[in-house]
């Protein structure tokens, strides 16, 4: 019998939530051995589709084929047993927990009523050959890399006799060099026969390591090509149903006088930060760049009162201030919005306007008691001023896509009316149309004369929208550049200038 073209089909996929079609008449065919990359803009539909195949939502409508024959997964269990998993963005081992004892946990293999270590030892050392992974079983998690850890997960769904591997952003938290380990993984899991549905926001990543594209826009899918017929403004265009001739907003801000000078600012940690000076004008975007280990968010959070130093003075409009908590810097006026939104920033249990008034409560009690009417009009008011799409308030925040967690996050800093806002990696895991109407919030901040610190991995990003740059490298700064000497072989050059 001749096996199927697609190890995979997914044809006209309907789902519906309370007031809104999630997936409209969605149809996606994914060939064996080949790397189906799977865009769109936040929102677009795209996890919700994922949650359809792997068991945890139900179609409405419309039907699902794996291997030729028709299936209906009941759970995520289901779709495993079947050969279908997915290794998710936000990796969740048990660290302290040995390699062997994730890669089998849930399905131990037992001698008796005991489990047969030496039978788990010898079945990893198996499949992680099978992958060239030159790992301890014996090793506890803990002790990896996120690229290792990331390869425990993709050993995990080999194990498991899988054909189809769903990678949502697997890069994102990775180094160069890690995600071309990772890459050549995926290369030996392709010439296994194994399909990969590769869901990214990396566009260069995409044109490089995907066979075909699917692009997904308000729920419906737009369409599938080869990748070697698309460019990087084609798939833009197509993702948000424009042409966007300009990447970054026309600039409107006019960099004035010193509002914030840090001198030899140093970690109370000998191997974090130390010795660092730099400047932050009125009305001035100062992008800092810097490779995995610079300590860019580190010097941040020393700044913002999160992490102890041991020395070095903060000036604020000429006179010198001491922040020890982060209380202090909100009592200047300086905001900080945190890289990892999900773990530091959000409240994943609160609703969309309790993350917004989240610290307005004193502005709305009145001898102590609370305002929810008032509330509302706060939060109300902040989805209105970033453009935050979302049914309503009271809508749970998880519910949003990131670009719209972003901008509820933005949303509550600025009801604080801070004077310095400290952006880290702000667009990281956005698609490219949420992220630039993060670019168009944060020039207008700079316009209304607000400074901003702008922390981000992005070259691209800090060249479009820094007014200067600084450049740091374990722990150090080694150097500042203005926006007419902007290049990527100057931050280059500076990023990797060890002191």
């Amino acid at each position: 019998m001749d096996q199927p073209r697609y190890v995979l089909e997914m044809h006209h996929i309907t789902k519906e939530f309370p007031g809104v079609r999630a997936l409209d008449d969605v149809t996606l065919q994914v060939e064996p051995g080949k790397v189906h990359a799977l865009m769109g803009e936040n929102g677009a539909g795209k996890s919700t589709l994922m949650k359809c195949l792997f068991g945890i939502y139900t179609p409405d409508a419309g039907a699902i084929t794996h291997q030729g024959k028709q299936v209906k997964f009941q759970s995520a269990l289901d779709a495993l047993h079947s050969g279908i998993s997915m290794i998710h963005q936000e990796l969740q081992p048990e660290r302290h927990l040995t390699v062997m004892e994730n890669l089998w946990m849930g399905r131990l293999p037992k001698k008796g009523i005991m489990v047969d270590y030496k039978k788990m030892y010898q079945d990893t050392v198996e499949v992680l050959g099978r992958l060239k992974l030159d790992f301890d079983p014996r090793a506890l998690v803990k002790t990896l890399s996120v690229s290792k850890i990331q390869c425990i997960e993709i050993a995990k769904a080999v194990s498991n006799n899988a054909d189809v591997i769903i990678m949502d952003e697997p890069t994102s938290s990775l180094t160069e060099t890690e995600v071309e380990y990772l890459f050549g993984i995926i290369e030996d899991l392709k010439k296994k026969g194994i399909a990969i549905i590769y869901i990214s926001h990396k566009m260069d990543e995409i044109l490089r390591i995907s066979d075909n594209i699917s692009i997904m826009r308000d729920g419906k899918m737009i369409g599938t090509w080869r990748t070697e017929e698309m460019t990087i403004d084609a798939i833009i265009s197509r993702m948000v149903g424009r042409e966007l001739s300009e990447y970054y907003p026309p600039r409107k801000n006019t960099p004035g006088e010193v509002r914030l000078r840090v001198e030899n600012y140093t970690s109370i940690h000998q191997n974090s930060f130390r010795g660092v000076d730099f400047e932050l004008r009125r009305g001035e975007i100062l992008g800092v760049a810097g490779l995995v280990g610079a300590q860019r968010t580190e010097l941040v959070e020393g700044i913002y009162g999160i992490r102890a130093c041991t020395a070095g003075k903060l000036y604020l409009d000429g006179k010198e201030i001491k922040i020890k908590r982060p209380i202090d810097a909100i009592r200047q006026k300086i905001a900080l919005l945190t890289e990892d939104r999900k773990q530091s920033g959000i409240f994943p249990v609160l609703s969309v306007g309790e993350n917004i008034y989240l610290r307005q409560y004193r502005e709305a009690s009145t001898c102590g008691k609370i305002s929810y009417k008032k509330c509302n009009q706060i939060a109300n008011e902040g989805v209105e001023r970033l453009h935050v799409k979302t049914p309503s308030i009271k809508t749970p925040i998880n519910n949003l896509s990131g670009g719209n967690q972003q901008k509820t996050l933005l949303a509550r800093w600025l009801l604080t009316e801070p004077e310095i806002l400290i952006l880290d990696e702000p667009t990281r895991g956005i698609d490219v149309g949420a992220k630039y109407e993060i670019y168009v919030i944060i020039s207008q901040l700079a316009a209304a004369g607000k400074s901003i610190i702008m922390i981000s991995s992005e070259m691209n990003e800090l060249l479009g929208m820094a007014d200067r740059i600084m450049v740091m490298c374990e722990g150090r700064k080694t150097g500042e550049l203005d926006r007419k000497d902007f290049s990527e072989e100057a931050i280059m050059q500076l990023a990797t200038q060890f002191v």
